[in-house]
């Protein structure tokens, strides 16, 4: 079949800057391998619009190989598959030369051909240079292109998940907001184990079990023919997180508290919020779903957007949940830009004691991110040098830095 003509009547596939939906441009264009004669199925169609939008490739090769070990599945359909790859995305690349094939000749249908001389060329065919992208065979060339500046061609551009994993949660609106519970919901909190007291039957055990073992011996005459061991079981570590939701930290506190949530559920973390005092929002957020969880944990805080008394709030913590056992050998995360409004001598005595209790101590401060940042406010500078990790946690790429320290990678 013709090939070529396939291609004209995708008005725009040739041209990818004009298509904004990855997986559009995927989907035709495996539709018009699959008219050529490939076996592309929709599903592989969408294996290649996953790939896209993973990889985002800048580069034409990039994307031939992209396309190739997704849509192809046979040596036999190579070829065919470099014709019509060659026709739709311009001839920018020669795939023989993607091979490792120098000597191989393009492509017969290839679309970019050498410029011929004006005497060879027929009447009113434009020269290869003039045109800001190469003319499809079957394509009339366009008069008011010859005066558009040449640009540059965009393969794949930016997804709306792309984008809002750098953005930082200062600046996202509400529709972002509900864009953000999804890619937290992702976010998998693995705190380091430590040995439990209790133990478990282990055939590696350094432990005897005596009791088992005389139990067992019933079974040779009473002989103790086979022992039985134990060992400690190991459980994961608590993780404890204390959220900012004072006034300076009120753009950051919606993203945060939709972490909280994911923690709650998934880690079974405890969580507080504390502006001009604490509030345990751990069986508000307890609830499955995210809309009802965050509008009653926003409920339990009546200081929400309140002034900032970070020192108050961690000795509430360690006074009445955390000398209770909640914070011993516990990971806790602390969430502020330590902007304190009391005696940062308070906070600095608290959070001494805190880290003596809790197993790690890490600060997330997202005005950290600033490259001109310095931890001099005063509450800041008297908790920072009892914090074994000090991060951003800003955006969603700057929050794998916060898994990575929970964890204790």
């Amino acid at each position: 079949m013709n090939v070529s003509a396939d291609v004209a009547r995708l008005a725009g596939l040739a041209d990818v800057a004009d298509v904004a939906d990855v997986a559009d441009v995927a989907a035709r264009f495996g539709q018009l391998l699959h008219s050529a004669g490939l076996r592309v199925s929709p599903e592989r169609s969408s294996r290649f619009a996953a790939a896209l939008d993973l990889a985002f490739p800048d580069r034409t090769s990039e994307l031939y190989w992209l396309a190739r070990v997704t849509l192809v599945n046979d040596r036999h359909e190579v070829e065919m598959f470099d014709r019509v790859f060659a026709q739709v995305f311009g001839g920018l690349v020669d795939p023989a030369d993607s091979r490792g094939d120098l000597n191989a000749a393009p492509p017969a249908d290839s679309i970019t051909r050498a410029p011929q001389p004006a005497s060879e060329r027929p009447a009113g065919q434009p020269h290869a240079a003039s045109s800001p992208r190469p003319t499809i065979a079957g394509e009339r060339p366009n008069p008011a292109d010859d005066d558009e500046p040449d640009r540059e061609t965009i393969i794949a551009a930016y997804s709306a998940e792309e984008r809002l994993r750098g953005k930082d949660f200062g600046t996202i609106t509400p529709d972002e907001l509900v864009q953000l519970r999804v890619l937290m919901s992702r976010f998998v909190l693995a705190p380091p184990l430590r040995r439990s007291r209790r133990t478990a039957r282990h055939a590696r055990g350094r432990r005897l079990d005596v009791r088992a073992t005389l139990a067992r011996a019933h079974r040779f005459g009473g002989d103790p023919a086979e022992a039985v061991h134990r060992r400690h079981r190991h459980r994961p570590r608590r993780v404890v997180v204390l959220c900012d939701i004072s006034g300076s930290m009120e753009a950051y506190a919606r993203a945060y508290l939709q972490l909280l949530h994911c923690a709650v559920g998934g880690a079974r973390a405890e969580a507080f919020v504390f502006a001009t005092r604490l509030t345990r929002v751990t069986m508000a957020l307890r609830v499955g779903h995210p809309e009802v969880a965050l509008r009653q944990a926003g409920q339990a805080a009546p200081d929400w957007a309140g002034g900032t008394r970070i020192g108050a709030a961690v000795k509430d913590f360690n006074d009445h949940w955390g000398r209770r056992g909640l914070a011993r050998g516990a990971v806790v995360v602390i969430v502020s830009d330590g902007w304190e409004r009391d005696d940062p001598g308070l906070l600095g005595r608290e959070i001494e004691r805190l880290r003596l209790m809790s197993h790690k101590l890490i600060w997330v401060n997202p005005r950290r991110a600033s490259t001109h940042y310095q931890p001099l406010v005063g509450g800041m500078a008297a908790a920072l040098p009892y914090c074994d990790t000090f991060v951003s946690g800003h955006s969603i790429d700057a929050l794998h830095e916060v898994v990575d320290a929970i964890s204790g990678r």
